[in-house]
């Protein structure tokens, strides 16, 4: 993201806690900063800071250690996958301290550089506005929408995961009933030629392709499939608002079946995975 947002005329500071991130984000042109604290003060105001990191206590405690940091008018800006409730309350707390707290979610894993990233995000209009230069730039044509109030794009986003987690456990089964039916069968081959004019094509099939080209049986990779929480978040929703969501929720169920034996389904829910989001993988 940042290599993107530089090769777009953006000026950028990062701070990383690893010191071979910060020299991998100098040599591509970047400010850096030892510390929080030194980010800020690179920054002029009104400050936009952007915290690409896991959800949960680690956006609370970086939190913790900026928000005292920033000035009235200031903007944060969450790109990871946080629960939208605590994407509301983080708002909340920015507000008291007259800040703008702006959550978006972001899709395109890896890929992001090249074709750019799907953008959903939530927050006030005003401080949307402010980073809106940086959002179009991230994103490709047509892939940046301001969505909604705070919470509102870490919502669509959760929701988009859940959507993921159902078209990729269809591909799956589609695939292993492929591999063990009564026909030798290539599935790279048949991954592009879905990609042609059939109603089941997307990039999801194309990142099948990639992966099998490179291990036809899929091999290498153990059929165990992790998960990062939206689609839990996604079910836990549904069933908060009476609004069933079967697929979703056995696509779910699978992953956690996948952790305790293994079949080729499930190789390729975790090729997929590694392909569009560089996500780890447990070798065979």
């Amino acid at each position: 993201m940042v290599k993107r947002l530089l090769g777009r005329g953006h000026q950028v500071a990062v701070y990383a806690r690893r010191p071979e991130v910060r020299a991998e984000a100098a040599a591509l042109g970047a400010t850096t900063a030892e510390s929080i604290k030194a980010l800020v003060g690179l920054l002029t105001p009104p400050r936009v800071v952007w915290l690409m990191i896991p959800a949960g206590d680690t956006v609370d405690k970086a939190l913790g250690e900026t928000m005292p940091l920033l000035a009235v008018g200031d903007i944060i800006v969450d790109g990871g996958n946080s629960n939208y409730k605590d994407s509301v309350r983080r708002a909340e707390a920015a507000k008291a301290r007259h800040l703008s707290y702006i959550d978006a979610g972001t899709s395109g894993g890896i890929w992001g550089l090249q074709v750019g990233y799907c953008l959903m995000v939530g927050g006030d209009p005003a401080a949307v506005l402010v980073v809106e230069p940086a959002f179009r730039d991230l994103a490709p044509e047509g892939g940046y929408l301001h969505v909604g109030p705070s919470g509102a794009g870490h919502f669509v986003k959760m929701i988009h995961n859940g959507i993921e987690y159902g078209m990729m456990q269809a591909y799956a089964e589609g695939f292993a009933i492929l591999h063990d039916g009564p026909y030798a069968i290539d599935l790279r081959a048949v991954s592009d030629l879905w990609n042609h004019g059939s109603v089941v094509r997307s990039w999801l099939l194309e990142l099948a392709e990639r992966a099998f080209r490179g291990d036809p049986d899929l091999r290498s990779l153990r059929g165990y499939v992790d998960d990062s929480g939206e689609g839990r978040w996604t079910i836990q929703e549904a069933i908060d608002r009476n609004i069933p969501a079967p697929v979703i929720t056995l696509a779910l169920l699978q992953r956690l079946r996948s952790r305790q034996e293994e079949n080729f389904g499930d190789k390729v829910l975790a090729a997929l995975r590694q392909q569009f989001g560089g996500h780890a993988v447990k070798q065979a």
